[in-house]
């Protein structure tokens, strides 16, 4: 990956950071990120029970799905390597792009321990199914904006299938998305390197502008600016909104802009800037994964989602 001569950082990460005014405490963040798995981070693995994965498809739409099974469907196996015991249904936009190699990233969160840890590398089929990814980055994030829940499993739970397609969110869609407390997204930086990454919040703070565009504040977190980094370089992105009560997902793929400017957090309590999302694809998924989880406990540290 192509990074600024002493960082972990590339130039769009950089530029992040100066706009923000963090470059120091991204300095101090960076030290965490590194390139291969200690045994604490792969126990974590161990013990998931979702991995939410973004990728490009063959037209070069970025998208994020999520990957489920039993715990252990994900292990490290070896420093640099981890194993999925799963890939996309054939309904997936990802399926495709993930049957071959593929740049990948991943983030496995844990919403009953409010943990996240992300690693991101590039993915082949195992030939049984699955995915080995080699990583070129693994850390952990911080608790922040992270809804408490507990997985519950659907007995006789169907394999993802495509329950709807279109180019912009239906009301049913939007509802949903404008409603959501959570959702994940991925972006690509030089050379296609992927990330994914969470975004949480109070119910509404994902805003519905239209059938075609959404926006999102940036709160204050770790000061890396990996996904707006990647969005000073690359505006393609895709939004993964689960739907915690039915184990169903939303999947959006489009063009991001950051906003900057104060103007555009107005009425956004703790926003610092803005994101706006140009919707040019959406997939909507019954089933993603056979899991449903309890009721949210909202994270302290969320702002409200208005004023």
């Amino acid at each position: 990956m192509t990074t600024t001569a002493g960082t972990p950082y590339h130039p769009g990460e950089r530029a992040a950071q100066h706009r923000a005014g963090r470059t120091d405490r991204a300095d101090h963040s960076g030290r965490a990120i590194g390139s291969t798995v200690p045994a604490v981070a792969a126990r974590f693995l161990t013990e998931r029970r979702v991995l939410v994965a973004g990728a490009a498809d063959a037209d070069g739409r970025l998208w994020a799905t999520q990957l489920s099974g039993p715990a252990g469907f994900l292990a490290a196996a070896g420093e640099r390597t981890v194993t999925v015991a799963a890939r996309p249904a054939g309904d997936d936009p990802l399926a495709a792009a993930l049957a071959g190699p593929a740049e990948i990233g991943t983030i496995a969160l844990d919403p009953a321990g409010r943990r996240r840890m992300r690693v991101n590398g590039r993915s082949v089929p195992d030939g049984r199914g699955g995915l080995v990814i080699s990583a070129d980055q693994v850390y952990a994030n911080c608790p922040k904006y992270i809804q408490r829940r507990h997985p519950v499993d659907r007995p006789g739970a169907g394999a993802p299938r495509r329950v709807a397609a279109g180019s912009a969110l239906s009301t049913a869609q939007q509802l949903l998305a404008a409603t959501a407390d959570t959702f994940f997204v991925a972006t690509a930086g030089p050379g296609g390197r992927m990330d994914a990454s969470h975004r949480g919040g109070g119910p509404g703070f994902l805003r519905v502008l239209g059938p075609d565009r959404l926006r999102w504040p940036d709160y204050a977190g770790n000061s890396m600016f990996m996904t707006l980094g990647n969005l000073e370089l690359d505006p393609r992105a895709g939004l993964l909104v689960p739907d915690w009560e039915t184990g169903g997902a939303l999947l959006i793929t489009g063009e991001a802009r950051t906003d900057w400017t104060g103007p555009a957090t107005d009425g956004l309590p703790g926003a610092e800037r803005v994101v706006d999302l140009t919707v040019t694809g959406v997939v909507e998924l019954a089933d993603a994964t056979p899991l449903t989880w309890t009721e949210p406990e909202y994270s302290p540290v969320n702002p409200p989602a208005v004023r």
